[in-house]
């Protein structure tokens, strides 16, 4: 049923893309488990990096398994409050995050079963963060002006995060068997240090680990850096060798447009790309006027060639930034044969005629990405010695 479920979600992608001019074909496409939505949280981290572990687990022969967001999100929350108070109320204590904050949350305190903890105790069937991070923060903003974490504080956390979230299970029954959470996260061979984490930017030396500088990454963690061929390259060997990618980037621009399941980058400077008939009409229009021309999304258009300089140039500029995280899982080109990315993406199915995917364009990919997500062994053998893996 849930392989059902992909095939007619991928297919609605190339069906509706077409009704809007954009006619796909998929090249590869890599099994994933249905569409979830994080409706009013910032938790995109949590879900696209599930998501991708799901995915392993079909990968592994594992079978098909929907795991908790929220029971991970909960551990994650109290990381940060840790990280903040030690910081003296500077640290970051929003919803976001990032991939590896999913792997140390799982080492702590392992997984459960979506069923076990759905992470909604309150009068909604959706999830809804607004009024839980708000008391959050006035519980720790107490704790900093008071320089100590008394055992009322503890107290007050643990009863905030049952209130809104659940209380944790301690042991739990799935499928005829008893578990704790650390247990179950053993019985699914899932090794966080098998998944690294790879960037491209030019102001961090190429093969070396280096602290890619964004407001969600406030562990710090360290990430490999590489040219962006080989970024790119390690993304379509990855989808070409049955594994999946996760994907942190940036959607702010009108080239991302999930309702028409499509994210370009488009070129609106170099009129002599355009086709005979488009040409015409672009030389009369000025940039912002060919702009609005494209985002109507009837058909394909040129787009930028990214270099490492002009995707340099759009994080120094601070139009590049970390917005969404998201789960890669197949390829696909259009009637122009311009590569496209499958992308799951954690919204709901109802928010697009595409079953809550899109298709991201290779140039929106190389010019928008922070960094991925993959398994060791998913990039290719020359990087993996330059990189020392």
């Amino acid at each position: 049923m849930k392989t059902l479920l992909l095939s007619c979600a991928l297919s609605l992608i190339a069906c509706g893309a077409q009704a809007q001019g954009y006619r796909f074909t998929e090249t590869v496409r890599l099994p994933a488990t249905p569409v979830k939505n994080q409706a009013s949280t910032g938790t995109c981290w949590c879900f696209a990096t599930t998501s991708f572990m799901e995915s392993e687990l079909l990968r592994m022969g594992k079978g098909t398994y929907d795991l908790s967001e929220m029971f991970i999100v909960r551990q994650k929350y109290i990381n940060q409050l840790q990280d903040n108070y030690l910081r003296q109320g500077q640290g970051n204590i929003s919803q976001g995050s990032l991939s590896h904050t999913y792997k140390h949350a799982f080492c702590q305190v392992g997984v459960v079963p979506e069923e076990v903890y759905t992470g909604i105790n309150y009068n909604s069937d959706r999830h809804n963060h607004g009024e839980l991070t708000k008391y959050l923060r006035a519980i720790a903003d107490v704790a900093v002006k008071q320089r100590q974490r008394s055992p009322e504080y503890y107290k007050l956390i643990d009863n905030l995060f049952d209130t809104y979230l659940g209380k944790l299970p301690e042991r739990f029954t799935y499928q005829g068997k008893e578990y704790t959470p650390q247990t179950f996260a053993a019985s699914l061979g899932l090794d966080m240090d098998d998944y690294v984490e790879l960037t491209s930017f030019t102001h961090h030396p190429y093969y070396r680990k280096c602290d890619v500088e964004v407001p969600d990454n406030w562990e710090h963690e360290l990430m490999y850096n590489l040219p962006l061929d080989e970024m790119m390259e390690t993304i379509d060997h990855a989808l070409a060798n049955g594994y999946t990618v996760c994907w942190d980037g940036d959607v702010s621009e009108k080239g991302f447009s999930f309702k028409n399941g499509v994210a370009i980058n488009p070129e609106v400077t170099k009129v002599e790309d355009y086709s005979t008939t488009d040409r015409a009409r672009f030389e009369k229009m000025d940039a912002n006027e060919r702009l609005e021309e494209v985002y109507k999304f009837e058909h394909p258009y040129p787009e930028v060639r990214v270099t490492p300089e002009v995707r340099q140039q759009g994080f120094e500029s601070f139009v590049t930034t970390d917005d969404h995280l998201m789960h890669i899982t197949g390829l696909a080109n259009d009637q122009n044969g311009t590569r496209y990315y499958i992308t799951k993406n954690s919204w709901g199915t109802d928010r697009n005629a595409f079953g809550g995917y899109l298709n991201m364009s290779d140039s929106f990919v190389r010019a928008k990405t922070i960094y991925i997500m993959v398994h060791k062994d998913a990039i290719p053998q020359d990087i993996k010695q330059k990189l020392g893996l």
